[in-house]
């Protein structure tokens, strides 16, 4: 799975966001709107993280889209 997919089905995807990421609002996923260079930074801006580990998150969050099915 590329990240194409995730970004665009987004919408239906923000509440497994949500679940992952508690910290961050619906208005921040909103406005990152899929896109992963805008998650990644928000991430590293509200958890206080590296790059590095922003980047592994998001890995293993697409990793749970693709285990999970969430997109078919």
């Amino acid at each position: 799975m590329n990240w194409d997919r995730i970004e665009g089905n987004w919408k239906q995807l923000k509440g497994k966001a949500l679940e992952q990421w508690g910290k961050l609002t619906d208005d921040s996923l909103d406005k990152i709107n899929g896109k992963r260079e805008q998650l990644a930074g928000q991430l590293q801006e509200t958890y206080g993280i590296g790059k590095d580990e922003a980047e592994k998150q998001i890995s293993d969050f697409e990793a749970r889209c693709r285990k999970e099915n969430w997109l078919q």
